[in-house]
């Protein structure tokens, strides 16, 4: 093997090493975040998901998405491009749901559910593999018919039925493909609950509410892990927004 081939695998060396550094500066640090958001926000619920999996604490402070408040001066501050979620750890900002997710299970990976499959380099690269399906590939469509069959009503908008039925179709390919590699795993990434089947979760649960639902019903496999991941106790809390968000800034 050259030197040069050789390099990405040794960086990736040096990430893993640096883990045991990152949990134990979790560990000393005082535990607890500020998430910006919304709970009926499908994207605040994807980290609220994964703060809960985790056992951490964190503050919740509601961005009124009706009157526009994410895109006004001292919430564009946190977030510029004017979106939910922003999670503040200290004098860190992070937004994009994905990105915040990760950034919590890579700093308590040895807390709570393992969300993480970081054995070797490929399992690892199988993980990223996943996630990157689940953005690229599966939220394009889930998120439209989210938005005209589940949003849209809550505005007062008609749902576009010619845009549902393109973008079922669209989804039906990869509910396909789910089907098959659930066939092999028993969750996508690999026999264990990860991040990959996580970031799924506010979008299935949305759809599950409309004639989409139909798309993972008549998938077996597909079907059953749907019915798995949203059983956890973790999701369930999520979704009821007494216990998740209300809840907690009553404390």
């Amino acid at each position: 093997m050259s030197n040069t081939s050789r390099l990405p695998m040794d960086c990736l060396k040096m990430v893993f090493n640096l883990f045991p550094n990152w949990k134990r500066a979790a560990e000393v640090k005082k535990l607890g975040y500020k998430l910006h958001g919304n709970p009926f926000s499908t994207n605040t619920r994807r980290v609220l998901a994964v703060l809960l999996e985790k056992g951490l604490s964190y503050d919740p402070i509601t961005v009124d998405l009706k009157t526009g408040e994410h895109k006004k001066d001292h919430f564009l501050y946190l977030n510029p491009f004017g979106q939910v979620p922003v999670l503040e750890d200290g004098n860190l900002k992070l937004s994009e749901s994905r990105a915040i997710t990760q950034y919590i299970a890579y700093v308590h990976s040895s807390r709570g559910t393992q969300l993480l499959n970081l054995q070797s380099h490929e399992t690892m690269a199988i993980l990223t593999m996943w996630m990157e399906i689940e953005a690229h590939q599966f939220d394009p469509f889930a998120s439209k018919l989210t938005w005209e069959q589940v949003i849209k009503p809550i505005f007062g908008l008609e749902t576009d039925h010619m845009v549902v039925k393109e973008n079922e179709a669209g989804l039906e390919k990869v509910l396909d493909v789910y089907e098959k590699r659930l066939g092999e795993s028993r969750f996508l990434a690999c026999n264990t609950f990860t991040l990959v089947d996580l970031h799924h979760l506010p979008n299935i649960q949305s759809l599950l509410g409309t004639p989409t639902k139909r798309l993972f019903e008549t998938r077996p496999k597909v079907r059953k892990w749907v019915h798995e991941i949203t059983s956890r106790e973790a999701w369930k809390m999520a979704c009821d927004q007494h216990k998740s968000w209300f809840g907690n800034q009553e404390k």
